[in-house]
């Protein structure tokens, strides 16, 4: 019998400190705090594992946060469980968040003993004052020695993230960050425009500035050019609307969420897609360790779950088109009709047709995928594909 594929997601809501941009579920900790959450998570994990196991386990994001402000033995604790509790033989992409100014080769080390494969780094900008700006701990130079202690410690899958649209960033300082991370030869890179978020001390700065200090409307589509045209040109392949990797080297966790297979989230926040139902837990630690404190068995785990939708097969399609155009690859008539049993024109004809009229997605053999043009205006597409 063919198992059902499975991915893990692992939060851990801790930083050294929140960025001025961050809107995600994360905070600081003192090492009480940050014992008592893994604890907690270890036995969320042991409980849960037994579903785990009835599953092909296939990838493991740890993320949040900051996964490596954990000090080692909090760390170990959790890598020793999943080794422990998960079985682990059928996993082929385990993935670390990691941000300069948290790694040290301890760590380093003791993630691959426990089968770590990748790093997800956090950089943002080559640009020390856009990192100050941004409310980041670490400079450039901190990023390249984290950077280079992880070559040096053989992992050869790394991810840099980058941001544009930055308050005061320029063209030609986006230029320079884009010049000097692919002079690292990094396997992928993750590149955003910036969001700014209600609620965050970015928001308050740009309200409260003189002078509008976000680059204006022509300023930001030159970076987002400029992003695809200097990653081509250095052989990253475009896989995903904000994702570029050396061929091979997609995240395969993150292809899977655009995929819609289940995966299932540990920790305070962390959100699951399991047989076509989807919740997260609560984001409340004292909630979160009182349940797990009485819990015992996987009944007493739902307790943890919140905003639970069970999809119909209207919302299974509109989310199979508009996670699946996210990708370049696109998306499949064949597996449309295989999974919900009409074919894609009967449900999206008029939609399709209009958007081929617009240059906005293009058909061939078996594959609807984004033109360039559809790619610059993805979410106007998408919200077509929503009844």
């Amino acid at each position: 019998m063919i198992k059902e594929q499975l991915g893990i997601y692992i939060h851990i809501p801790f930083c050294a400190r929140k960025c001025n941009y961050c809107d995600f579920l994360s905070c600081r900790a003192d090492y009480d705090m940050m014992k008592k959450y893994t604890e907690s998570l270890i036995k969320e994990m042991r409980i849960e594992s037994e579903y785990v196991n009835k599953k092909e386990l296939k990838t493991i994001f740890i993320g949040g946060g900051t996964p490596s402000i954990l000090p080692v033995e909090l760390m170990e604790s959790i890598l020793q469980s999943l080794n422990e509790y998960c079985d682990m033989s059928s996993c082929i992409e385990f993935s670390m968040e990691c941000n300069p100014g948290t790694l040290n080769a301890d760590k380093l080390d003791m993630y691959r003993q426990y089968g770590v494969n990748r790093l997800s780094i956090g950089l943002q900008s080559a640009n020390d004052k856009e990192l100050k700006m941004l409310g980041r701990i670490h400079t450039f130079e901190d990023f390249l020695q984290s950077y280079y202690l992880a070559r040096e410690k053989h992992y050869n899958n790394i991810n840099i993230d980058l941001m544009s649209a930055l308050p005061y960033q320029t063209r030609e300082t986006y230029l320079d960050t884009l010049k000097k991370v692919v002079e690292l030869n990094p396997e992928h890179i993750s590149a955003y425009s910036l969001i700014i978020e209600d609620g965050t001390p970015m928001k308050k700065m740009v309200e409260i500035a003189k002078e509008n200090p976000l680059p204006d409307e022509t300023a930001e589509r030159d970076m987002y050019y400029d992003t695809k045209r200097v990653l081509h040109e250095n052989g990253y392949e475009r896989y995903e609307i904000s994702n570029y990797s050396k061929p091979g080297r997609e995240c395969i966790h993150n292809m899977s969420y655009w995929r819609r297979t289940s995966y299932i989230g540990f920790g305070i926040g962390a959100s699951s897609y399991i047989e076509g139902t989807r919740y997260n837990n609560i984001s409340d630690f004292q909630t979160y360790f009182d349940i797990l404190q009485k819990a015992d068995k996987r009944d007493d785990i739902t307790r943890l779950h919140e905003n639970v939708e069970s999809l119909t097969k209207q919302d299974m399609m509109e989310e199979y088109m508009f996670l699946g155009l996210r990708m370049m690859e696109g998306v499949s008539v064949r597996t449309f009709y295989e999974e919900f049993g009409k074919t894609i024109d009967d449900v999206y004809g008029d939609i399709l047709q209009k958007h081929i009229d617009e240059k906005l997605i293009e058909r061939s053999d078996d594959r609807i995928r984004l033109t360039e043009l559809g790619i610059d205006v993805s979410n106007y597409v998408f919200s077509d594909y929503i009844f």
